[in-house]
């Protein structure tokens, strides 16, 4: 399970702000247009050679009171079945409140990991009222204040402690993650994909994860399928929680080579895709785009081409992605979604020889070249790819610092129309030669 670290706490402790610090005050992936603290819910945080996912469970709740406790309480359940390690954050300027208590009880139970935090202690005195909430019974206890970051360091220490790099499944087949919003139509996707015949399902063997590996073999087409939607149902409460189903997309996105983005084409790409799309972008994993429910629209006024515009203007820069229109209720092109899917993969796995990438490359530097950054001139010598499981370029020239980032746009624009890399992130890094 793509290790994630989650936030819990009653409201106004001041989670995002100690988001925003963990995540290295870099946004979280926000959606720009929107603006909303909701959209800040998931970020990734690099600490000591580790790297983790944060959760802010402070965008999943409803304002209005009586359903707080209860949504704030769902919320911690969920944390302790999905999280890796949890963050309990208190405020010291209120001491220990009688939800802060509830949170306590229920986290106890928790067979993960428990930090507490205690936040806003900025002084001397403050410092010392931090001390009653050993009394809630936790073995880490953390003072910081996330608005200076005192703290904090030593907060991420503990944290990434917790923290082991999972060894990835060892199979060479391609891990495909089905992902979306609840209701999109994954679990129907899988089962159209699957078939009723389970025979060709075989769940891997000693996989003591959430998601569930199954093997699709049929029309001489192999992979795996990491099912999110969680055939182990566990408690019913989570069914239509959107915060259980990001918890889920973050782990299958981890484990994932290819992250089968579902879209439902009466709502369009809403804010909660966008985070998950910038998230699998963040993480290099390929991407297909599938529009499920298209059946259901008033073709007249929707044309596929119309509909595929604004969906790609939503999603640049990074907007070479292939998006397939289906239905998955009368299974209208769900083997076309298949058939896409391997071709990003087999994007995703391309190796360029050193040779042929410079003879195509160098023409295009040559034909437009690094504009000059005071005064000074970036001449590219000569560029390789690094051997990561997704595509990453090395291009070796002076003056690495002053690339401008919309010159590093037209190489990337470049190594995309020459080699064929639709669906796939590239990363572009300049060195000293």
């Amino acid at each position: 399970m793509g290790n994630i670290v989650a936030i819990v706490g009653r409201p106004n402790v001041g989670k995002s702000t100690i988001f925003n610090r963990l995540i290295g005050g870099r946004q979280a992936i926000v959606d720009d247009t929107s603006g909303v603290t909701r959209d800040r819910q998931y970020g990734t945080c690099d600490w000591n050679g580790k790297t983790f996912n944060v959760v802010d469970t402070g965008g999943f709740v409803a304002t209005s009171d009586d359903i707080f406790e209860s949504a704030i309480r769902s919320q911690v359940l969920i944390a302790i079945e999905e999280a890796s390690v949890i963050i309990f954050l208190v405020d010291v300027t209120t001491g220990i409140t009688d939800l802060d208590e509830d949170v306590a009880r229920l986290l106890r139970r928790s067979k993960q990991p428990v930090i507490l935090v205690v936040n806003k202690v900025d002084n001397n005195e403050r410092y010392l009222e931090a001390n009653e909430f050993y009394s809630l019974g936790f073995e880490e206890n953390f003072f910081v204040s996330s608005l200076t970051g005192s703290g904090t360091g030593d907060l991420l220490d503990a944290v990434v402690e917790h923290i082991s790099e999972e060894p990835p499944i060892e199979t060479d087949l391609p891990k495909f993650a089905i992902v979306g919003q609840p209701n999109v139509g994954k679990s129907s996707l899988i089962n159209a994909l699957l078939g009723e015949e389970r025979n060709i399902v075989t769940d891997i063997a000693g996989t003591t994860r959430d998601t569930i590996h199954s093997k699709y073999s049929k029309f001489g087409k192999e992979f795996l399928l990491l099912d999110t939607a969680g055939i182990r149902k566990k408690a019913k409460v989570h069914e239509n929680l959107e915060f259980y189903s990001v918890m889920r997309a973050i782990s299958a996105i981890e484990e994932s080579d290819i992250c089968i983005l579902m879209i439902d084409a009466q709502t369009g790409i809403e804010a909660q895709d966008m985070s998950i799309f910038r998230l699998a972008q963040k993480r290099n994993k390929g991407i297909v785009l599938l529009v499920n429910k298209w059946d259901l629209l008033e073709k007249e006024t929707n044309t596929a081409r119309d509909f595929e515009a604004e969906m790609k203007r939503k999603i640049a820069p990074f907007s070479d992605v292939p998006i397939v229109f289906i239905s998955v209720y009368d299974k209208q092109r769900i083997f076309r979604a298949v058939e896409v899917a391997l071709e990003v993969f087999e994007n995703r796995s391309r190796k360029i020889k050193t040779s042929q990438l410079n003879d195509v490359m160098q023409p295009e530097i040559e034909r437009y070249s690094p504009p000059m950054h005071r005064g000074r001139t970036v001449n590219i010598k000569y560029m390789n790819q690094l051997p990561t499981p997704y595509p990453a370029f090395v291009f070796y020239c002076s003056n690495p610092k002053h690339v401008k980032d919309s010159y590093k746009q037209y190489l990337e624009n470049r190594l995309r129309e020459k080699f064929a890399f639709s669906g796939v992130p590239i990363t572009i890094f300049f060195r000293e030669k």
